[in-house]
């Protein structure tokens, strides 16, 4: 089963620090196993794929390792499920909106049991756990998430350089996918198409909306938008492996590149299939001259070089083209002297 239905991973993010105190090489330092109930649905998982009923409460219970020679600390928390805007089902990283479609967060129905973060001693275990309660009205399909597991000790690794050192942050997540009553047909739809920002680039973000409790998988997205008075193709993209976690909005940022958001009306046309489903999307919207400038202003892509920079540039140019011709001038004494 892939990561996007909910497996247990590793991440590790690195962050640059200012640190002038050389530190040494460790691993990881911790690693986590769920301890899977008798209804798992697939054995084989080694995250939570569980069948349950309406108004089910469950304790599911995780273990986790500590490999070092001292104590650490691990917080733990609840997360819900959705797609981020790279088309991946999003585990770690909580957004801060849900598709209106989403009745139920996981995060919400998941409590942790104890303290948040919890103390494993040196070389030994502890096992974890969280209640689950499924609510009394019956939820047909898929609640998706992850159980999240940092270790927040302070742990320093990696090698320093001078006054720079890389700081790691591990952490696991375990899939919560929890299965009840009847899993609903596949069904997508076109949400809002309009200018704005991607990573401060300036792009038309199309929100493709997945409104029913099932995952849909292996997204091919074609999308053409077109100047409708120019009759002119202004972005030609396909996207592929798109995962659409249950009730989740995807919003897919179509970057302009060199182009500037110009003010006008546009068409949207968009296919998105898999193997068994195929959907056809058809939208007119428009750009008003005020969002163009806008986006136009804060974008990086029209962000041009610093006079500053043209003049030492022109300056280490013409130092160059001099050393090299005193370099010539000199050769050529040379040989006359000779």
């Amino acid at each position: 089963m892939s990561l996007s239905f909910g497996i247990s991973i590793f991440v590790g993010q690195t962050v640059l620090a200012s640190h002038r105190q050389p530190v040494h090489n460790n691993d990881v330092g911790f690693s986590v196993a769920a301890k899977l109930p008798k209804n798992q649905l697939h054995k084989q998982n080694s995250f939570f794929d569980l069948k349950m009923a309406r108004g089910q409460e469950q304790t599911l219970r995780t273990v986790i390792y500590n490999v070092t020679n001292r104590d650490i600390k691990v917080q733990t928390a609840v997360h819900t499920a959705y797609t981020n805007t790279n088309g991946v089902i999003e585990y770690i990283n909580p957004t801060k909106s849900y598709d209106r479609s989403l009745k139920y967060r996981i995060s919400d129905l998941a409590t942790i049991q104890g303290e948040q973060v919890v103390t494993v001693p040196a070389k030994e275990s502890k096992t974890v756990a969280i209640k689950v309660k499924l609510p009394k009205q019956l939820v047909n399909g898929v609640l998706l998430g992850g159980w999240y597991f940092k270790r927040v000790d302070g742990k320093v690794t990696g090698v320093t350089d001078k006054s720079i050192n890389v700081t790691n942050e591990y952490s696991y997540v375990i899939g919560l996918k929890l299965t009840s009553g009847k899993l609903p047909e596949p069904d997508l739809r076109l949400g809002p198409v309009k200018a704005g920002l991607s990573n401060y680039h300036r792009s038309i973000i199309v929100a493709l909306r997945n409104p029913v409790a099932r995952i849909i998988p292996n997204l091919k997205i074609r999308t053409v938008i077109i100047n409708k008075r120019r009759q002119k193709v202004v972005i030609r993209h396909t996207k592929t492996g798109v995962m659409m976690a249950p009730n989740t909005v995807f919003k897919a940022p179509l970057q302009l590149k060199s182009q500037r958001l110009q003010p006008g009306d546009y068409q949207l046309k968009m296919t998105v299939s898999n193997r068994r489903h195929h959907w056809q999307f058809k939208r007119d919207f428009h750009i008003s001259m005020k969002a163009a400038e806008k986006y136009n202003h804060a974008s990086i892509d029209n962000k041009g070089v610093s006079m500053w920079l043209l003049i030492g540039i022109g300056a280490l140019a013409m130092l160059t083209l001099g050393l090299g011709a005193g370099v010539i001038v000199w050769i050529w004494q040379r040989r006359s002297k000779d």
